[in-house]
């Protein structure tokens, strides 16, 4: 998949939600591709109970965005992605310092008296930092009332932190929006489970997206619990296709998963990054958005769709102006 290079076109940069473009959350436009058949399907997200049958398990996760950037003065910026795994107590994070280039036992300040004490380089990268939080209440607390959701370039202006929840929002600590669930409505909801559809939620914890090509995917918090591990199964062994909402989704349930696709309970943190040549355990197909060229994301997509079936899905959106990133429009793959 890492052949897969393209150009994406400003114009299919979605840059505000679709509410400021007189859109419906679930009125973005959706493309169906079954890999059985080859066959693809334009349509509207809204239209989704049409792609869906009865029995068939929607996998949701249920992490609520935080306002994750905090301002640092001089054209800086931190973006929080996740708390340090292994680590005691609550102060070490992993972040992200945008607009410039930390050195160990830097102390950058961000707001009402805390500031983050930039420790060593994370992952073998330089982008990520692990650094201690020091302020006079804890992290999320001093979020809460400092930052501000994570934008980035092709976002004009900034927007409140209720554009970037999904309806499954519960649980405070993604770094951004797990976005492929951003186009569900109640209404859309209501629908699917009147049609049959049931829904199973887990919780991942995402963190900051990558802008390096070929990065893979950090250790991110997840919890599946034991009623979707069984729903799951009881959906597995009834003929009913397990559909994931977002590569989130996907992570936390793979990770919970044995080679056979049975799942069971789990929680802590999963360093899974799921290839076309490890497949897919109990995942059939996913709803996701549109991901940057040869983002790690794909290779994901790839165990889902193959990839001839990917490549001209891409190509398609490509040719029919369908717009990416986090207020953009889905992409729903069936086995």
């Amino acid at each position: 998949m890492s052949a897969l290079a393209f150009e994406l076109p400003h114009a299919q940069e979605a840059t505000a939600p679709p509410e400021a473009r007189g859109l419906e959350r679930d009125a973005v436009r959706l493309m169906v591709a079954e890999r059985a058949s080859g066959r693809i399907e334009h349509a509207l997200f809204r239209d989704l109970p049409r792609f869906l049958r009865p029995g068939d398990v929607l996998v949701v996760n249920t992490s609520a965005t935080l306002p994750a950037a905090l301002p640092a003065g001089e054209g800086l910026t931190v973006h929080v992605a996740t708390q340090a795994p292994r680590m005691p107590g609550d102060r070490w994070w992993i972040v992200e310092l945008r607009g410039g280039h930390p050195a160990p036992g830097e102390r950058v300040a961000v707001g009402g008296g805390a500031h983050f004490e930039f420790a060593a380089p994370y992952a073998g990268g330089t982008r990520l930092w692990l650094a201690r939080f020091e302020g006079d209440t804890d992290l999320p607390g001093h979020l809460a009332r400092h930052g501000h959701p994570i934008r980035y370039s092709y976002v004009g202006e900034p927007w409140p932190l209720a554009d970037y929840q999904t309806a499954f929002a519960l649980t405070p600590g993604s770094a951004e929006m797990p976005s492929a669930a951003r186009p569900f409505t109640p209404a859309l909801i209501a629908r699917l489970v009147a049609h049959g559809v049931l829904f199973a939620p887990l919780l991942l914890h995402t963190g900051v997206s990558s802008p390096e090509r070929h990065e893979p995917p950090y250790p991110e918090r997840y919890a599946v619990p034991e009623t979707t591990a069984s729903l799951v199964n009881h959906a597995r062994e009834r003929g009913g296709r397990v559909i994931a909402v977002g590569t989130t989704a996907v992570r936390a349930l793979e990770s919970a998963a044995g080679p056979g696709g049975t799942v069971t309970a789990a929680d802590g943190w999963t360093g899974l990054v799921v290839t076309p040549e490890r497949g897919l355990y109990a995942v059939d197909g996913l709803i996701t958005g549109w991901h940057e060229p040869q983002a790690s994301h794909l290779q994901l997509l790839e165990a889902a769709a193959g990839d001839e079936l990917l490549r001209r899905s891409y190509a398609e959106a490509l040719a029919a102006g369908y717009l990416w990133h986090e207020f953009g429009d889905s992409h729903l793959v069936l086995p």
